[in-house]
């Protein structure tokens, strides 16, 4: 791709990250997408193009209307929803997965057990958004209700969507939000699976405020 294309560096990430969701078992196939803003342009997934084989310039650049200013091909169906990150929830990157183990947990519970601290770097407990069909402003509604002051959540029967300040702590977030749905169900397939309290969880939501280290918005290392 062409140094002087625009979102040059935007679009490399967002092709690198959406590769790495397949290496990681976050997708499968075409499923899931990504989306990174520099100022009022966002770089997002197109539509049904498989990960394996996708290249930078696949990349579709929109507006913060979701206007197609580049790109030959069509943005992901769910681009509603990235917009709705971006305008009211203040996200520069989005990543949206269809992880197996949050899936699965979608169809038991309405939010994520305190079962680790790490639930705290989203802000506190995580909802499940009720269903609604993809790229509709249902879930647009749904989804907007569930990410209130958190920077993730999860979409019953459908996957998980997380935001962050750039695209390596939105991915990271993703990845955690798994985890803790993993852990989960392993647990409670055992037995009753113990819980950490909520007062615990708002200190340690405290604590997170000042913890890691900054990222690049472009590269997310």
């Amino acid at each position: 791709m062409s140094a002087d294309m625009i979102l040059a560096e935007e679009r490399a990430a967002v092709a690198e990250f959406a590769r790495r969701m397949v290496r990681d078992g976050l997708v499968v196939g075409t499923s899931g997408n990504i989306s990174l803003r520099r100022d009022t342009l966002i770089a997002v997934t197109p539509s049904g193009v498989d990960y394996d084989t996708m290249t930078d310039g696949d990349i579709a650049v929109v507006d913060m209307d979701g206007t197609v200013v580049d790109g030959s091909l069509k943005p992901t169906t769910e681009l509603p929803f990235h917009l709705a990150c971006h305008n009211r929830h203040g996200a520069q990157a989005v990543v949206h997965t269809h992880s197996t183990a949050a899936t699965a947990l979608s169809l038991l519970r309405d939010d994520v057990p305190f079962v680790h601290y790490q639930i705290a770097m989203f802000g506190g407990s995580v909802s499940v958004a009720p269903y609604a069909t993809y790229g509709t402003e249902e879930l647009v509604a749904n989804v907007d209700f569930a990410m209130r002051d958190r920077t993730g959540c999860i979409l019953k029967h459908h996957g998980t969507l997380c935001i962050g300040d750039s695209l390596g702590k939105a991915y990271d977030r993703a990845r955690q939000l798994e985890w803790l749905c993993d852990v989960w169900l392993r647990a409670s397939a055992v037995g009753r699976a113990g819980l950490l309290p909520a007062d615990e969880i708002d200190r340690v939501v405290e604590r997170f405020g000042t913890y890691g280290q900054p990222q690049t918005i472009a590269a997310g290392r």
